[in-house]
This record gives structure tokens, sequence and C-alpha cells, in this order.
């Protein structure tokens, strides 16, 4: 994505709005109602479409173990029987005279829900999404229905091996606060919610001042701005500050590096995981930037990781990836090795993880090569509209909306200290956790007894 630097500059008293400054690219628009709901228009005529997405400071973040899996929950209900639309019927049948294409998410840090609809209708569509997000009905009936649909996104994901793997790895890299990275939640909590517990969660989090309104598309931002102070203005916003009153937990340092073995019979040959606290998007932005370009880095099939670890056949896959969240990114590296050389790929993943602050271990234009591939994958992003406003949403909840417009100016600034010092703050001779998948039948060929023993 290139940064398109343009200050734009919103005066609408008149309409009752708060202004806003911002640097924005060229289309896009952002102000805030007087009850704090953010508003951001992009404009794009490309085709006459629009999407509208509401998101939400929700999440995983936000659950302790009682209601571990309930904002996913929370989010299917959105698309249910409100006080406009009372049943399921007329909500859909609502869908259908307005054209709409719809769904929504759920991650760590968001919950988001969009609709696409011609750009026509993009009034009606706004007055949809109000119903939905202010004045759902949480029906019992309702309720009924959704907690096993739910609950079956749960057990398909079961059926990977990986999975478990994934889930073994959270319980020991957030300990205690597990649940606030367990999108997915618990089977019991999500089976046997209530109508009592959704409502709990919207008098927490649903209200203006924790929400944004993205409309994108075929459309003018002043007229939506308008509709939207028409629309959204008498929402009222919470008497108190949301996360003062419901904080969110800080995660516990690792103390020690650990391992532990994840037995699953669908497992086909064994993966390793290693993972590690990394940096976050309130303590330490830099590193951020400077986590996603290492990680490109070492993507490359030029790269001394590639090299060693597949060219070699030491490994069948070697990745390392870093998630940018407001509340500990995870490190995580992911190695497939050669069944026959376990040990030794996991000891040569190690040689390399002491090598990464070495100022020989990339070259120049490795480091030029990756800020590039992540600028041209930023720029695939923006092609689809309908698609884009995801990630600026997510960026949103789990940055800024800054962070993400300069983007790609950052990756640029990001040296080689940068990257040092990344690793040496997060991954080098730091506390970490690592898993091995394997199967029953694994275990006994491969005579293994436990983890740290065998990955030593």
């Amino acid at each position: 994505m290139k940064k398109m630097l343009a200050t734009t500059l919103l005066v609408t008293l008149s309409l009752g709005i708060a202004t806003a400054q911002k640097n924005l690219p060229s289309n896009f628009h952002m102000t805030k109602l007087e009850n704090g709901l953010e508003i951001l228009v992009i404009e794009d005529n490309s085709v006459p479409l629009a999407t509208i997405e509401i998101c939400v400071h929700n999440g995983s973040y936000t659950e302790d173990h009682e209601y571990n899996g309930l904002s996913h929950l929370y989010e299917h209900m959105f698309f249910k029987a409100n006080k406009d639309l009372p049943s399921q019927e007329q909500f859909l049948a609502r869908i259908n005279e307005l054209g709409i294409s719809f769904n929504g998410t759920t991650s760590n840090e968001r919950v988001n829900y969009f609709i696409t609809l011609s750009n026509a209708k993009v009034n009606e569509g706004l007055t949809f999404m109000n119903s939905a997000i202010r004045y759902p009905l949480f029906l019992q009936e309702e309720m009924k229905k959704e907690n096993p649909v739910v609950d079956g996104e749960f057990q398909r994901a079961e059926s990977n091996p990986v999975f478990w793997l994934l889930k073994d790895m959270d319980k020991k890299l957030w300990g205690e606060h597990f649940s606030r990275k367990n999108t997915i939640g618990d089977h019991d909590i999500i089976l046997t919610a209530t109508p009592e517990k959704m409502r709990i969660i919207q008098e927490k989090y649903y209200y203006p001042n924790n929400t944004m309104l993205v409309v994108a598309g075929d459309v003018n931002h002043d007229d939506i701005f308008s509709q939207a102070k028409t629309i959204y203005g008498d929402w009222k916003p919470s008497t108190f500050n949301i996360f003062e009153k419901y904080p969110i937990p800080e995660f516990v340092p690792l103390k020690e590096s650990s391992s532990f073995i994840t037995e699953n019979a669908n497992a086909k040959t064994p993966i390793i995981m290693t993972a590690l606290h990394g940096p976050d998007t309130r303590n330490d932005i830099p590193a951020t930037y400077a986590a996603d370009v290492f990680s490109f880095i070492l993507s490359q099939k030029s790269s001394k990781f590639q090299k060693d670890l597949i060219d070699s056949g030491l490994a069948f896959q070697a990745q390392v990836g870093y998630q940018t969240c407001k509340y500990v990114g995870p490190i995580q590296i992911f190695l497939v090795p050669n069944p026959a050389k376990v040990q030794e790929a996991y000891k040569k993943l190690l040689e390399h993880m002491n090598m990464w602050d070495s100022d020989d271990y990339f070259t120049d234009d490795q480091l030029e090569t990756a800020k590039n591939l992540l600028a041209i994958s930023q720029t695939r992003d923006r092609e689809s509209t309908s698609s884009y406003v995801h990630s600026i949403t997510y960026w949103w909840a789990s940055a800024s909306i800054d962070y993400y417009t300069g983007y790609i100016d950052n990756l640029k600034k990001v040296s080689r200290e940068d990257i040092k010092k990344y690793v040496n703050t997060y991954i080098k001779n730091k506390p970490m956790v690592t898993g091995l998948l394997i199967s029953a039948e694994m275990k006994t060929q491969m005579n293994i007894t436990d983890a740290t023993t065998y990955l030593k």
C-alpha cells in the first residue's frame, strides 16, 4: 500500500458532528459523531456497490473463562431478529429485498459485521445495520438454534490435528489468561449460553464510543456523514470508561522455556511449533514493523534459513510469523521436519535463532526485497474495496488507522539495527514454548518419552 498524504479537515458542525483531522489517503474521509462513533468513508467509484462495516472493540481479549467464545456467538446473533425486524423470517426477507451479501468475523481484539449492497440503497443499508447493532432481541428459540451452529464450527476446527497443537501452545503461552487469546471458545460455555449473557456483553461493549462505522465504495462522504448522523446520532454512549471498568489483564511474561507433546491420531507427519511473546502496539510499535520485515526476510528462498532447513532436506516447511496485536503479539515458528531428521531439524532451527542478530545473517538485497514484498501485499489487499475494509478495521482495533495508513512508509525505515534490536529484545535467549505434534504410532516409532528430553 502506498501512502497518499492528504490532510482532511471535515467541517460538519452544522450536522452536530465532532470535527476530525487526520493524515489520510486522498479517498479516505473520517469524522466522529458527538456520541463517539467513529466514521470512515472510503470513496471508490469503480463499481456501483457499497460495503458497510461496523467494528467493535470486543473479541476474545475481553473474555474471562466464563464468557470464552461468546463474542463469536454474539457475532452470529447480530444477524438475527431485532426490534425492527422481529423474526428471522423478516430479517432474511429484508436481506433479499435489499440484495445484501453479509457476514461477520471475530478475532482476538475485534468483532466486525459487514454487508455489501447496491450504492443506491446505502441509506437502507445503514438503517439495517443500525437496527442490528443497537436493538438485538436475543430470542431464546434463536439462541437454541444458533448455539450448536457456532459449536459446529468448533468441531470442524477440531478435525484438524494442528488445531490441537495450537490450542496446547496457547495454553502454555498465555497461562491463566488463555481465554483472552482463545477466540473459538469453550464447548460448554457456547452450548449453555443464554440471552442474559448476550445482554451482558452488549451492556459492556456495544456503545458508539467503542465502535467504528466504515462505508466503502461508490459513495459521497458528505452524504454518508449526514445519513449516519441522522441514523446513529441518538445512539447513547457509555456513561463509563469501558476499559477502565472492564480492564484487560496483562499477560504474564514467560519465566522459562518449556516443551510439550500434542498427541493426535490424525497427525500424518511430525510438526514442531515454537512460540514467544512478541511486541505489541501499546508499548513497542517500531518492533512490530521490524518483526514483519524480518519474517519476510526468512521466507525468501535465498535466505540462509530456507537453504539450511529446506534445501538441505532437513524440513519440508519452515515459516516464521508475527501477529500484530494491542496486547502481546505472538511470534510463531512452524517447522515440518523430515520425519527421519526431526531432532536434527530442530537443532538447526535453534542454531539459526541464535544467529538472527548477526550482521551477516541477511543481505541488503534480502532486506529491501522483504520490504518490497510487504508493500506489494498491501497494494494487492487494496484491489477489492469490499474486502479492504476488513483490514482497515483490524488495524483500527489492534493499532490505529494512522498505523495502517503509514505502514509502508514505516516499513521502508526498518534498518538492520531495528531488526537486531527486535531479535535481541524478543527472541534470542528469551523463554519460549515448543510443541511437537505426533501420533501415538509416531511416538512409539521415534522412541519419545517426553518433549524436553527429545527436543534438546
